[in-house]
């Protein structure tokens, strides 16, 4: 079982909702578990076009399932909560990000490990250091 950490990204339609429904798509996957979830985070969108402010947590992980098909698993969650991909940085019903995966080092062109500007993103780092504070 490999342990990753996941960037939850939201700022279309009820940004609260689409974090618990994607929440509930991944718990019903028998392949991925969620472990630990930070506090959420309102963000302001960084590039695009002119939108909304973000929700923004992080979920650290546990899955028997490779980078690749996770990274297909997150995908097609995002396209059951209605996420369209257009231009980039476009507002999204959900996005969800790999940011590290077992530490696995991985260069493709459908994904990069670890995730190549989480040490740019405050709404990454900010949520990940949260969850590395939390008392036991």
């Amino acid at each position: 079982m490999a342990i990753g950490f996941i960037g939850v990204g939201t700022n279309l339609g009820n940004r609260l909702l689409n974090l618990k429904r994607t929440g509930e798509l991944i718990t019903a996957s028998s392949k991925i578990k969620i472990l630990d979830q930070s506090a959420i985070y309102e963000t302001v969108p960084i590039g695009g076009p002119p939108q909304g402010h973000f929700l923004n947590a992080v979920w650290k992980i546990e899955s028997s399932l490779s980078a690749p098909e996770l990274l297909k698993e997150l995908q097609s969650i995002e396209v059951k909560l209605g996420r369209v991909r257009t231009i980039k940085n476009a507002p999204r019903t959900i996005d969800l990000d790999i940011l590290d995966y077992d530490g696995m080092i991985l260069e493709s062109p459908e994904l990069t490990l670890p995730h190549p500007r989480m040490n740019e993103r405050e709404f990454v780092l900010r949520p990940l250091r949260n969850i590395g504070n939390k008392k036991v």
